[in-house]
Order: C-alpha cells, then structure tokens, then sequence
C-alpha cells in the first residue's frame, strides 16, 4: 500500500476535546442494522473489516439515551485506535464536500419544466472482466447490450438530444438542465413537487465514461479565476453564458440515471453506498477500495474554516459514501445536508487536510502497537 499508519493518542488529534460525535454513534448504529439485517460492507485493502467493528456496532446499537459530548467521545476512545494516515509520497490529505440539492420539479413536462431525472435503461448492463468487450477501457464499469453484442453507452450529449426519449424512462422534470446536471454530480436529488410533496431521486447506475470536471474546464479556458472557483461561481457562469451551457456540460461525458426513494427522515440525508441514510455533517466518502464502510475518521483541516463558523474543521466522521473522484488514502468527501445552505457550504471545499482513521481495539494490534 502507497501509504503508512502511525499510532497516536486521542491527546495528539487537534480539536477531539471539542468535539461532539454522538451524530456518529447513531450513524454506527445504522450501519450495525444493515450488517446484521442484510450483509456485512465490502472489507476494503486496508483490512478493517465489518466483523472487526462488530463490538463497536452492537454497543452503538444500545445507546438509548442521547450522548453528550463527553460520554460520545468516550465511547470511541473505549472501542477504537486511532492512526493518523501517512501518505508514501509526503504531504497531507484532500477533502472536498457533497451536498444533496433540492430541486423543483413537475410529474408531466411543460413549456417550463423540460428537463428530465432518468430511470435505468433496460439496455444498460453491468460490465466486468468476464463479459467486457476486448479492446474497451476496463474503467467501463457500464456498456449497452445492443442485438446480443455489447458496447460503449451513448454519452452525456447524445442523451440530451434525446437517445432515450420516448422510453418511459422520466421520473420528473426540472426547468433548469443546470439544476439536474449538478443532481448528477452530487448523485441525489430531493424533488420538490407542488403541493408540498417531497421526494427523493438517489444514485442508480451511469452511462460509464470518465467524470470530467467542467471547473476544470472553464479555469483550463481562462473563464473563470482558479483561486475563487466554486459550484456557485460555475453556476453563475453557466447562468451569464446561457447559449455556451450545453457545450460546456457535453464536456463531462458521464451521465447518471437514478431511482426513486422516499424523504423517510428530513434530517437525514440518502441513503448512499453504504446503504444507510447520510447523517449531514459527519458523514464522508472515501476511497472504498482502501477503506471499509462504517469505519470513522478524524478529519482535521485548519484551512476549512467557513463551516464551522471561521474555526478550522475538526470532525469526527463516518465513511459511509465513496465516489469516482475519492481515490487515495486520504482522501474524503464530507457530506454537508440537504437544500441551498448545504450547496453554499460544499461549493468551495477543497483544502488540505489530516486524516486520523479510528481502528477498532481489537484489529489495532495490526497496524502498529494496538
């Protein structure tokens, strides 16, 4: 592994005393439901597996009372080790954040609200080594079975100009093609109907090509300044560049279809790769072929520091999530709530940060003095 762990205390992380986890024991509690009820979470490369957190999910599971801070942090200096997370090359780890927008919508299109949220498609199918035509890039987790044979899936342009209508695919339809292009980044979208009714739209599958960040894109043009890139400065220059905006969201290739769920809990947000609902502000993606759904983090970044009220991040989190941009060791998403307070907050994360990876008492004694 292109990486290292070295035991500290609980003393040597910046910010623990001031903590306040307890929204992570709940969420621990969650992930025990699902281990047990359904199936335990893949062990990623790094070897903490579901059985190892199992003392720590089933004493999650038994706290009735609400925590306070003091007895939350207790309760993970009881049951876990931490480490901090060493990069091979040097250098510190990167932390970027995801939000769950929420967007007006329509059940039937209108002069107004044309653009659709779209189900799978039947002709989408899963790839892997054993049925992946010789010659397409191994990425492809996604192809088209067309006539028996299979092949890359139309992109992101081809199904805007309208591969898959008259399908029945639709979920809804939103009046901005901003709005549902960035449901696509974020992978979730909680529908706002008339009336009232809320639903949710939540990751189903893709089209399979690379992500390509348009950021990247309108900084590589010289449109807009790399120091004060963020979601809202995109969208801002999406809005000023209107007959530009299907060119520049044709650059990103990916395309993702969703599926419905219900808004069960509004504090919560979806349920994600992890199979358990997101809890906003202490929930991360992480590399999942390293790391192990349900294993908590300590985030610690003195550069972030418009979250929580101009002091630096400092956070206890659960890796509940993962995503084709989270690769590395040391590398998370945080998820920041539902709604536009949640988007301003994760529009202009990117900062650098140390990652402190909390191991269960029982597996420590394999990384290092347990």
């Amino acid at each position: 592994m292109d990486f290292s762990l070295q035991r500290v205390g609980f003393s040597d992380i910046p910010g623990w005393q001031n903590d306040d986890p307890a929204a992570v024991v709940r969420a621990l509690a969650r992930c025990h439901r699902h281990v047990v009820s359904v199936k335990p979470h893949k062990t990623g490369a790094l070897g903490v597996s579901s059985d190892d957190l199992g003392l720590a999910f089933e004493a999650a599971s038994t706290v009735v009372d609400a925590l306070a801070p003091e007895g939350a942090r207790d309760f993970f200096e009881t049951h876990f080790v931490p480490f901090l997370v060493r990069p091979s090359m040097g250098g510190r780890g990167l932390v970027t954040a995801f939000y769950e927008p929420e967007v007006e919508v329509r059940a039937e299109p209108d002069a107004q609200f044309r653009y659709p949220f779209y189900r799978r498609p039947a002709d989408l199918v899963d790839l892997d080594d054993s049925n992946r035509p010789s010659g397409m890039d191994p990425y492809f987790a996604f192809g088209r079975l067309r006539d028996g044979a299979i092949d890359e899936y139309p992109d992101r342009s081809a199904i805007e100009q309208g591969y898959l209508r008259g399908k029945g695919l639709e979920i809804a339809y939103a009046k901005s093609i901003v709005d549902v292009f960035f449901a696509h980044v974020q992978g979730a979208a909680r529908l706002l109907f008339p009336g009232g009714r809320v639903t949710r739209v939540t990751y189903a599958a893709k089209t399979g090509h690379y992500f390509s960040g348009i950021g990247k894109l309108l900084i590589d043009r010289g449109e807009i300044d790399p120091k004060t890139v963020s979601m809202q400065s995109i969208r801002q220059w999406l809005a000023e560049n209107s007959d530009r905006v299907a060119e520049v969201l044709w650059h990103n290739r990916s395309f993702i279809f969703f599926r419905e769920a219900a808004v069960d809990d509004p504090v919560l947000g979806p349920v994600a790769a992890a199979k358990v609902a997101l809890e906003p502000g202490r929930s991360l993606a992480v590399d999942r072929a390293i790391h192990t759904f349900g294993v908590p983090f300590f985030i610690s970044s003195e550069t972030l520091v418009h979250i929580d009220d101009a002091k630096p991040f400092q956070r206890l989190m659960l890796a509940l999530d993962t995503g084709s941009a989270i690769v590395g060791p040391a590398r998370g998403d945080i998820f920041t709530g539902s709604g536009d307070e949640a988007g301003r907050l994760a529009g202009s994360v990117r900062n650098a940060a140390d990652f402190f990876i909390f191991i269960p008492k029982a597996a420590a004694a394999r990384y290092g003095d347990g």
